[in-house]
């Protein structure tokens, strides 16, 4: 007697239906599993025995049991498919309703207990079964909330073994779960932060409010206790809010991460990852024997701050350039290759020496040579890669002492939202939304300059022996000055400031 059981596994950011094919008849007693299983599919086999047995429910100990695991092409890790491969044990000894396994997908962890834990990555599963046509999906209590995130099919909670054989058999109904986006909110992680607590350092936030307004790259050097780690942490308040659909992306990612806590299943504030500089190249940018998403995916709709950035392994910084040039990461490993979203801002921030002070203060201590092999742990091209960057001085007794409140995040909130406004309607039929997403060809049409401008930019790329990449970048700069000031044109002074805000290009003269 063949029995097929309808799951889902992972792969990259996506579900795929698995045919969990259960095979009992009369021979020597025994149980494999096949299909490409990992050890921790294979150990199912001791969890469904404990789980029956202590569920009360009649296990076929006397009897041979294949249980199949299809497309066996693909590989099936994690203990997700624990209850799928119970359900079509016990229906070989226990009488269960076969015609529900027809349209419905199941999944969960067991406990020697029999109860049913929660798995990871269960909203892109949830979102492949709809679109699959399946009217049902059978999901662990614990992961209600994150599931019924998916409108259009219904998800059955369940809190362990028996309590699913009793709704299959419909002895013990269970009604389809149902929330709103809206009650899965949590409370902003940043709402203790503010740009009016920074006294000072206006053109770096300046520098800010104009990477956030286009979604451009930062980075800030300036001596310790300058303010540019409380600045980047500020960041996010000036964001605008995620959609519904960049918040489902963003949860897909934690979900397929195991990072979902299920009282606020639904991400809603943007992401701010912090990574310590130890970091390595798999935890950065996602890997693994079985691929997992990293810190450049988990950051995805949001920041990735790298403080100290030169005292990051100059392998892991390497690995930034493409998601930083196309938005995405691409894994390749021997069980597949799988392409992660990383549409991000990375902000950095990093001394001007090893001791911190060279250049503003005579406590620096550094030779002329420690000072070269710090700042050459960046790469040119690397650096190249990052927008605006700005420097961030010392702030004098003055202004620390001054009990004016600065510009609060709020009304940086509302100039970042006016000038992302004006993107969103300009590249409506583009295929993106920020001036930082502007391709070579794009930015010729959509950054026209006049005469007088054409004459500053040739002058400092001549100058300053601009690359074709820091050229774009300066375009692409002057553009979001002009939509935060509601101009249609770049003008003199919208150019010149972008210039001052590609340090590394003036550095070079």
């Amino acid at each position: 007697m063949i029995v097929c059981v309808k799951s889902c596994g992972i792969n990259g950011l996506d579900g795929f239906i698995v045919d969990t094919e259960a095979d009992i008849r009369k021979g020597f007693p025994s149980f494999e599993i096949v299909g490409l299983p990992d050890s921790s599919v294979r150990e199912a086999k001791e969890r469904v025995k404990s789980a029956a047995a202590n569920s009360e429910l009649s296990f076929p100990n006397n009897k041979a049991i294949v249980i199949n695991l299809a497309p066996s092409g693909l590989k099936k890790a994690g203990p997700s498919y624990d209850l799928p491969i119970a359900l079509g044990v016990l229906s070989g000894s226990f009488k269960l309703n076969r015609g529900i396994f027809e349209t419905t997908v199941f999944t969960g962890e067991l406990s020697l207990d029999g109860s049913v834990r929660r798995v990871d990555g269960i909203l892109p599963m949830v979102l492949h079964a709809k679109a699959e046509g399946f009217h049902n999906f059978v999901v662990p209590y614990d992961n209600r909330n994150e599931a019924a995130l998916v409108k259009g099919i219904d998800i059955i909670p369940v809190r362990n073994l028996k309590e699913c054989c009793g709704y299959i058999n419909g002895t013990y109904p269970i009604a389809p779960y149902k929330t709103s986006p809206e009650s899965l909110k949590s409370a902003s992680a940043y709402e203790n932060l503010d740009y009016k607590d920074v006294k000072g350092q206006e053109n770096v936030k300046r520098a800010m409010l104009i990477a956030a307004a286009g979604m451009h790259n930062i980075i800030m050097t300036g001596p310790p206790g300058s303010g540019k780690t409380m600045m980047a942490k500020r960041l996010p308040t000036i964001l605008p809010d995620m959609t519904f659909d960049e918040s489902i992306e963003v949860t897909k990612i934690y979900s397929v991460a195991g990072l979902i806590k299920d009282k606020s299943a639904l991400i809603t504030a943007r992401p701010f990852r912090s990574p310590h500089h130890t970091i390595s190249n798999a935890a950065m940018v996602g890997g693994g024997r079985i691929p997992r998403p990293g810190e450049v995916s988990l950051s995805h709709n949001g920041v990735l701050f790298l403080d100290e950035f030169p005292e990051f392994s100059r392998d892991v910084l390497e690995e930034l350039r493409q998601p930083l040039e196309d938005s995405e990461i691409t894994i390749s490993r021997v069980n597949g290759t799988m392409t992660y979203p990383a549409n991000l801002m990375l902000v950095g921030a990093m001394n001007p020496c090893p001791c911190g002070y060279y250049g503003y203060s005579d406590r620096c201590s550094c030779s002329q040579n420690q000072i070269i092999r710090y700042r050459n742990k960046i790469s040119g091209p690397l650096l190249d890669r990052i927008d605006i960057q700005v420097e961030a001085s010392g702030v004098d007794y003055n202004r620390l002492s001054d009990i004016k409140p600065s510009e609060s995040s709020e009304s940086l909130k509302e100039k970042v939202a006016a000038a992302q406004k004006i993107q969103a309607e300009r590249y409506k039929d583009e295929g993106f939304r920020f001036n930082s997403q502007l391709t070579a060809s794009k930015t010729d049409k959509y950054c026209l300059l006049g005469d007088k401008e054409r004459q500053l930019l040739r002058g400092a790329f001549e100058k300053l022996s601009l690359s074709a990449r820091s050229y774009h970048k300066i375009l692409k700069i002057a553009r979001t000055i002009a939509d935060l000031e509601g101009r249609e044109n770049i003008s003199l002074s919208n150019l010149a400031e972008a210039l001052s805000l590609r340090n590394s290009d003036r550095s070079r003269d």
